[in-house]
Protein backbone atom coordinates (compact mmCIF):
# COMPACT_ATOMS: atom_id res chain seq x y z
CA UNK A 1 0.00 0.00 0.00
CA UNK A 2 1.33 3.43 -0.95
CA UNK A 3 1.94 5.74 2.03
CA UNK A 4 -0.69 8.41 2.40
CA UNK A 5 -0.05 12.14 2.39
CA UNK A 6 -0.54 14.10 5.61
CA UNK A 7 -0.83 17.44 3.85
CA UNK A 8 -4.59 17.33 3.25
CA UNK A 9 -6.78 18.71 6.06
CA UNK A 10 -8.91 15.56 5.94
CA UNK A 11 -6.10 13.25 7.15
CA UNK A 12 -6.90 11.52 10.45
CA UNK A 13 -3.41 12.09 11.93
CA UNK A 14 -3.43 15.86 11.48
CA UNK A 15 -1.34 16.41 14.65
CA UNK A 16 1.34 13.89 13.74
CA UNK A 17 4.08 16.46 14.39
CA UNK A 18 2.94 17.16 17.96
CA UNK A 19 5.92 17.27 20.32
CA UNK A 20 4.43 14.93 22.91
CA UNK A 21 4.08 15.07 26.69
CA UNK A 22 7.03 15.77 28.99
CA UNK A 23 7.92 17.70 32.12
CA UNK A 24 5.48 19.83 34.07
CA UNK A 25 3.15 20.30 31.10
CA UNK A 26 3.07 16.53 30.72
CA UNK A 27 2.11 16.09 34.38
CA UNK A 28 -0.69 18.61 33.97
CA UNK A 29 -1.91 16.81 30.87
CA UNK A 30 -1.78 13.44 32.64
CA UNK A 31 -3.79 14.83 35.55
CA UNK A 32 -6.42 16.28 33.22
CA UNK A 33 -6.71 13.00 31.30
CA UNK A 34 -7.07 10.93 34.47
CA UNK A 35 -10.59 12.23 35.09
CA UNK A 36 -13.67 12.68 32.96
CA UNK A 37 -12.76 10.02 30.38
CA UNK A 38 -15.01 7.19 31.58
CA UNK A 39 -17.61 7.82 28.85
CA UNK A 40 -15.02 7.11 26.15
CA UNK A 41 -13.91 4.00 28.02
CA UNK A 42 -17.48 2.70 28.19
CA UNK A 43 -17.94 3.40 24.50
CA UNK A 44 -14.72 1.56 23.62
CA UNK A 45 -15.84 -1.44 25.67
CA UNK A 46 -19.21 -1.51 23.92
CA UNK A 47 -17.89 -1.06 20.40
CA UNK A 48 -15.07 -3.54 21.00
CA UNK A 49 -17.57 -6.09 22.36
CA UNK A 50 -15.18 -6.62 25.25
CA UNK A 51 -15.68 -9.73 27.37
CA UNK A 52 -14.18 -10.80 30.66
CA UNK A 53 -10.96 -12.67 29.93
CA UNK A 54 -10.19 -10.74 26.74
CA UNK A 55 -6.82 -9.10 26.22
CA UNK A 56 -6.90 -5.43 25.25
CA UNK A 57 -4.08 -3.35 23.80
CA UNK A 58 -4.67 0.34 24.58
CA UNK A 59 -2.66 2.45 22.11
CA UNK A 60 -1.80 5.83 23.58
CA UNK A 61 -3.11 4.79 26.98
CA UNK A 62 -2.12 8.05 28.71
CA UNK A 63 -2.67 7.83 32.50
CA UNK A 64 -4.58 4.57 32.07
CA UNK A 65 -8.22 5.57 32.57
CA UNK A 66 -9.63 3.22 29.91
CA UNK A 67 -7.12 0.50 30.79
CA UNK A 68 -8.30 0.43 34.40
CA UNK A 69 -11.94 0.46 33.33
CA UNK A 70 -11.40 -2.59 31.09
CA UNK A 71 -9.40 -4.41 33.76
CA UNK A 72 -12.18 -3.93 36.29
CA UNK A 73 -14.46 -5.74 33.83
CA UNK A 74 -12.12 -8.74 33.87
CA UNK A 75 -9.90 -7.97 30.89
CA UNK A 76 -6.12 -8.25 30.74
CA UNK A 77 -4.81 -4.91 29.49
CA UNK A 78 -1.56 -3.80 27.89
CA UNK A 79 -1.29 -0.03 27.87
CA UNK A 80 1.16 1.39 25.34
CA UNK A 81 2.38 4.98 25.43
CA UNK A 82 5.58 6.74 24.32
CA UNK A 83 5.44 9.32 27.12
CA UNK A 84 7.22 8.31 30.31
CA UNK A 85 5.21 10.82 32.32
CA UNK A 86 1.97 9.15 31.20
CA UNK A 87 3.19 5.65 32.02
CA UNK A 88 4.35 6.77 35.48
CA UNK A 89 0.99 8.36 36.21
CA UNK A 90 -0.81 5.26 34.96
CA UNK A 91 1.21 2.95 37.22
CA UNK A 92 0.62 5.18 40.24
CA UNK A 93 -3.14 5.21 39.62
CA UNK A 94 -3.53 1.49 38.86
CA UNK A 95 -4.14 -0.90 41.78
CA UNK A 96 -1.83 -3.92 41.76
CA UNK A 97 -4.88 -6.17 41.82
CA UNK A 98 -5.76 -5.21 38.24
CA UNK A 99 -4.28 -7.09 35.28
CA UNK A 100 -2.67 -4.13 33.57
CA UNK A 101 0.85 -3.60 32.19
CA UNK A 102 2.15 -0.33 30.82
CA UNK A 103 4.81 -0.48 28.10
CA UNK A 104 6.92 2.03 26.22
CA UNK A 105 5.84 2.05 22.59
CA UNK A 106 3.91 3.74 19.84
CA UNK A 107 1.08 2.83 17.49
CA UNK A 108 3.71 2.25 14.81
CA UNK A 109 5.87 0.01 17.03
CA UNK A 110 3.74 -1.97 19.48
CA UNK A 111 5.86 -4.10 21.88
CA UNK A 112 3.38 -6.98 21.80
CA UNK A 113 3.53 -10.39 20.13
CA UNK A 114 1.46 -11.30 17.09
CA UNK A 115 -2.17 -12.36 17.62
CA UNK A 116 -2.22 -11.28 21.29
CA UNK A 117 -5.35 -9.16 21.61
CA UNK A 118 -9.08 -9.55 21.13
CA UNK A 119 -9.41 -5.75 21.12
CA UNK A 120 -7.08 -2.92 20.15
CA UNK A 121 -8.34 0.56 20.86
CA UNK A 122 -7.01 4.06 20.42
CA UNK A 123 -8.95 6.72 22.29
CA UNK A 124 -8.31 10.34 21.29
CA UNK A 125 -4.86 9.46 19.99
CA UNK A 126 -5.07 8.58 16.28
CA UNK A 127 -4.76 12.28 15.46
CA UNK A 128 -1.24 12.07 16.99
CA UNK A 129 -0.08 8.92 15.15
CA UNK A 130 3.07 9.52 13.15
CA UNK A 131 2.08 7.05 10.42
CA UNK A 132 -1.48 5.74 10.10
CA UNK A 133 -0.52 2.99 7.65
CA UNK A 134 2.06 1.58 10.08
CA UNK A 135 -0.32 1.96 13.01
CA UNK A 136 -3.05 0.04 11.21
CA UNK A 137 -0.55 -2.65 10.25
CA UNK A 138 0.55 -3.03 13.85
CA UNK A 139 -3.04 -3.17 15.09
CA UNK A 140 -3.83 -5.92 12.60
CA UNK A 141 -0.67 -7.81 13.58
CA UNK A 142 -1.41 -7.91 17.32
CA UNK A 143 -5.12 -8.75 16.90
CA UNK A 144 -6.38 -12.30 16.71
CA UNK A 145 -8.54 -13.22 13.72
CA UNK A 146 -11.92 -11.68 14.38
CA UNK A 147 -10.46 -9.18 16.84
CA UNK A 148 -11.80 -5.63 16.89
CA UNK A 149 -10.05 -2.33 16.29
CA UNK A 150 -11.77 0.68 17.85
CA UNK A 151 -10.62 4.26 17.21
CA UNK A 152 -12.48 7.06 18.98
CA UNK A 153 -11.99 10.80 18.52
CA UNK A 154 -13.91 13.89 19.58
CA UNK A 155 -16.03 15.22 16.69
CA UNK A 156 -14.97 18.69 15.60
CA UNK A 157 -15.89 21.05 12.80
CA UNK A 158 -13.71 21.56 9.70
CA UNK A 159 -11.03 24.21 10.09
CA UNK A 160 -11.56 24.45 13.81
CA UNK A 161 -9.23 26.00 16.36
CA UNK A 162 -9.58 26.39 20.11
CA UNK A 163 -11.87 24.23 22.23
CA UNK A 164 -15.24 22.56 21.95
CA UNK A 165 -16.70 21.61 18.58
CA UNK A 166 -14.43 24.22 16.99
CA UNK A 167 -11.27 22.70 18.47
CA UNK A 168 -8.51 21.10 16.44
CA UNK A 169 -7.85 18.02 18.61
CA UNK A 170 -10.19 15.43 17.16
CA UNK A 171 -11.77 14.34 13.89
CA UNK A 172 -14.02 15.99 11.41
CA UNK A 173 -16.47 13.68 9.64
CA UNK A 174 -14.07 13.61 6.68
CA UNK A 175 -11.16 12.49 8.87
CA UNK A 176 -13.20 9.62 10.30
CA UNK A 177 -14.22 8.52 6.81
CA UNK A 178 -10.60 8.72 5.66
CA UNK A 179 -9.41 6.57 8.56
CA UNK A 180 -12.15 4.04 7.79
CA UNK A 181 -11.07 3.91 4.14
CA UNK A 182 -7.44 3.40 5.13
CA UNK A 183 -8.45 0.61 7.53
CA UNK A 184 -10.22 -1.15 4.67
CA UNK A 185 -7.11 -0.75 2.50
CA UNK A 186 -5.05 -2.24 5.35
CA UNK A 187 -7.12 -5.43 5.19
CA UNK A 188 -9.71 -4.90 7.92
CA UNK A 189 -13.27 -6.09 7.35
CA UNK A 190 -16.68 -4.78 8.39
CA UNK A 191 -15.31 -1.25 8.79
CA UNK A 192 -17.86 1.29 9.94
CA UNK A 193 -18.05 4.84 11.26
CA UNK A 194 -20.30 5.64 14.22
CA UNK A 195 -21.31 9.02 15.60
CA UNK A 196 -22.02 9.08 19.32
CA UNK A 197 -23.40 11.80 21.56
CA UNK A 198 -23.06 12.18 25.31
CA UNK A 199 -24.83 15.34 26.35
CA UNK A 200 -23.36 18.13 24.25
CA UNK A 201 -20.19 16.20 23.40
CA UNK A 202 -20.02 14.21 20.18
CA UNK A 203 -17.49 11.57 19.24
CA UNK A 204 -16.69 9.73 16.04
CA UNK A 205 -15.64 6.10 16.19
CA UNK A 206 -14.28 3.76 13.57
CA UNK A 207 -14.74 0.05 14.26
CA UNK A 208 -13.06 -2.66 12.18
CA UNK A 209 -12.57 -6.43 12.33
CA UNK A 210 -9.23 -8.18 11.75
CA UNK A 211 -9.22 -11.15 9.39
Amino acid sequence: MEPHSTEDESVPNHHAAYAGFTGISGLVAAASMAVGRSDDARLAVRLGELKSGDTVVDLGCGPGTAARYAARLGATVIGVDPAQVMRRAARLLTPSSLKVRYLDGTAEDVPVADATAAVVWSIATVHHWRDVDSGLGEARRVLVDGGRLVAIERRILPGGTGRGAHGSHGWTDARAETFAAWATEAGFDAVRVERNRDGRRETLAVVAVAS
